[in-house]
């Protein structure tokens, strides 16, 4: 139950936004990827990812891992994040643990969360 307003909440937040019929490129728990996923729209990782994303909205889920650097407008850190990010929002969940540095605009961290490393906040121009 918990999962699915999660899903419709992200789905009512992408139509206020304006964005329609983005259909989410989703890997699922069990699924190793080792390399580099560039230029997506949205992504949801339940699975394990080695390599660099680049993509408008990233979604790790709780069972999902992620190794390496992560540039998004925006990342939900629900699972397991090692590396560098650079975002313009970051959402950090209790179940989270990411370690490694991190640059962003806005940061929201859930009490519970494991954070290990650098937070720059950017400045903006």
């Amino acid at each position: 139950m918990r999962k699915l307003r999660r899903i419709l909440f992200l789905k009512l937040a992408r139509l206020m936004r304006g964005e329609k019929n983005v259909v989410p490129c989703i890997i699922s728990a069990g699924t190793k990827i080792v390399g580099n996923i560039n230029d997506g729209d949205i992504i949801h990782i339940d699975g394990k990812l080695e390599g660099d994303v680049c993509c408008k909205e990233l979604i790790i889920g709780p069972t999902g891992v992620v190794c390496g650097k992560i540039t998004a407008k925006s990342l939900e850190l629900f699972g397991e994040l090692n590396g560098t990010l650079t975002v313009e929002s970051l959402s950090i969940a209790s179940s989270a643990r990411f370690i490694g540095d991190s640059v962003y605009k806005t940061i929201a961290i859930e009490p519970g969360a494991v954070l290990i490393g650098n937070c720059n906040k950017k400045e903006t121009a």
